[in-house]
């Protein structure tokens, strides 16, 4: 998921809900920052921006923006997007200068200000060279700060390696947060990953603790002897959930002792394959 023509769409979004004095005041400072080649400005400006710039209560206008829907599923503020406008105009501008100052934001940021750049760096040109940054997100015991990267966020299955990625799905299941709303699990699904699940989901057994159902759905591909064994315990839990879930992964398994295993539940067969059951109703289903 990357989006072209950034710059312009989110200028016409900020056109159409802010002030004169608002857009002007903000156009004047990115002017300004981009004569004087000021990290100092530019820092002052992204903290200052939720001062100058009116939360205005109503729906924000998009008008036709190809990016509105991703802008929606962040619940972008009026405030979220001057600040990542400022942020791509100036990288539009003068990359060589600036590349380095905007990386360093995670040093200098607030939470609220780190969120928003988190939240947004699929939207900044080159958005791989933010990489160390949302990495070093991953370390943080704020939840906020931690869904700003992980959840609805297309940059980790875009630009993690499979270990930065593992970490990131694990410490997700460890905070209990919401893993449904982490993009693309299936497609960053791997080996390493379905070993990891099963033996967190062994601790947490030996332990009489929860695990969530949803935190099943990676292995679904990788089912071997002892995956098949976790199956088993799942398709035969008292916790509907979990037989849900063990359906769902023995569904798309290609190893036919899983799909033997789930032909002893016709019921859940059906579901699947009616739609009425999948990863992304389990809980409501």
């Amino acid at each position: 998921m990357l989006f072209k023509n950034v710059s312009k769409q989110l200028f016409k979004i900020l056109e159409n809900n802010l002030a004169e004095d608002e857009k002007q005041w903000l156009l004047f400072k990115i002017n300004h920052i981009l004569e004087a080649e000021s990290t100092k400005d530019l820092y002052l400006t992204y903290s200052l921006i939720p001062s100058k710039i009116k939360l205005n209560e109503r729906p924000i206008t998009t008008g036709d923006t190809e990016l509105w829907e991703y802008l929606e599923t962040q619940k972008a503020t009026i405030h979220e997007l001057g600040r990542i406008y400022l942020l791509v105009r100036v990288l539009e501008e003068n990359a060589t200068f600036f590349k380095t100052k905007v990386a360093n934001i995670i040093q200098v940021a607030d939470k609220s200000e780190l969120e928003t750049f988190l939240k947004f760096l699929v939207l900044l040109p080159n958005p791989s060279d933010y990489k160390n940054q949302a990495v070093e997100a991953l370390r943080t015991n704020i939840a906020t700060v931690f869904d700003a990267i992980t959840m609805n966020n297309p940059y980790p299955a875009l630009y993690f390696n499979d270990q930065q990625w593992n970490q990131m799905y694990l410490k997700a299941a460890f905070m209990q947060q919401d893993l449904r709303q982490i993009l693309s699990v299936d497609e960053r699904a791997n080996a390493d990953l379905a070993r990891i699940i099963s033996d967190y989901g062994h601790e947490r057994w030996a332990a009489s603790r929860e695990v969530d159902p949803c935190f099943w759905r990676p292995v679904a591909k990788f089912i071997d002897d002892t995956l098949l064994m976790d199956m088993e315990r799942l398709l035969h839990s008292e916790n509907i959930a979990e037989n849900k879930a063990g359906a769902l992964c023995c569904y798309v398994s290609e190893n036919p002792k899983a799909k033997n295993m789930l032909a002893a539940f016709p019921q859940l067969v059906k579901n699947i394959e009616n739609g009425s059951l999948s990863w992304e109703t389990l809980t409501a289903s």
